[in-house]
């Protein structure tokens, strides 16, 4: 499809366009199709760029969407779900100046059974990067020695993103327990490090080990989407060897050289599916 003012600027500190953010998902495509579609998503919207004053979550349809952008009905309530199938989903997306791109843990054939758990590390201000990084890698261990396989992304954000590929076999409230005792686990073995606590009071000089993306009906930003900050960073996938080399959470950014560099080397999720295990209850 034809985007409308493709010259508008979407991120105007880092200079990115509608244009500009419909060719990165185009270079992305390849990788980050499988992770998009045919999942139920939350858009994260700012149709004046985002320092404009609108600026928004939207988790259902609104008047003038583009039939790219597929609306479904939860089949627990009846509530209106929004996914797409393919590119032109995507540039129907960018299209009304979707900035964000947020998808459940499940897909639409799935929805009752997740088929990744995420803990999402997010760093109290003001604590050094390489106390997330060790945290990071410590959620890695941790996996491990539990025998669950495990990736890794930047959240484009403070922090890091750890996924669990799983099997679409346990529900929802067995996904989320897991990830509660063991985010809970991290705590009891470290309290001056770890928190498995929302508020911000228990976050102080701690990292938040946020197990809450694991619930049906919320979220995580989508692997290769952009964020909304002001230097179009996006949340990419790297490698545990980058991890364990300092690869900071934003580093990658919308036509910035580390995204491209990382583009002409092997897919790091490559083998996401294959990993794939079933989670015990």
């Amino acid at each position: 499809m034809d985007l409308s003012h493709p010259d508008k600027l979407l991120w105007p500190e880092a200079g990115v366009t509608k244009q500009g953010l419909l060719d990165h998902y185009a270079a992305v495509w390849p990788r980050m199709e499988r992770f998009v579609v045919n999942r139920p998503l939350a858009l994260l919207r700012a149709p004046d760029g985002i320092a404009g004053k609108q600026r928004f979550f939207q988790k259902h349809a609104s008047p003038g969407m583009h039939e790219a952008i597929v609306k479904m009905a939860d089949p627990e309530d009846g509530e209106e779900l929004l996914y797409i199938k393919d590119f032109n989903g995507i540039a129907a997306l960018v299209q009304i100046g979707v900035v964000e791109i947020h998808i459940w843990g499940c897909t639409i054939d799935a929805i009752d059974t997740p088929d990744q758990i995420v803990f999402d590390l997010d760093p109290d201000e003001g604590l050094d990067m390489n106390d997330v990084l060790a945290a990071t890698l410590d959620v890695r261990r941790r996996l491990d020695e539990l025998g669950l396989p495990n990736v890794v992304k930047t959240s484009g954000g403070k922090g890091f993103h750890v996924i669990v590929p799983l099997k679409p076999k346990a529900d929802w409230k067995t996904v989320k327990t897991f990830a509660h005792d063991f985010a809970e686990a991290m705590e009891q073995s470290d309290p001056d490090k770890y928190t498995a606590t929302l508020s911000k009071k228990a976050r102080t000089g701690r990292i938040f080990i946020d197990y809450l993306r694991n619930a049906r009906g919320s979220t995580t930003v989508a692997p290769y989407s952009s964020r909304a900050k002001p230097n179009a960073t996006v949340s990419m996938p790297v490698t545990w060897p980058e991890v364990e080399n300092g690869v900071g959470p934003a580093d990658f950014s919308i036509g910035g050289k580390p995204l491209e560099k990382a583009l002409k080397t092997a897919d790091p999720w490559a083998d996401f599916n294959k990993l794939r295990k079933a989670l015990r209850g």
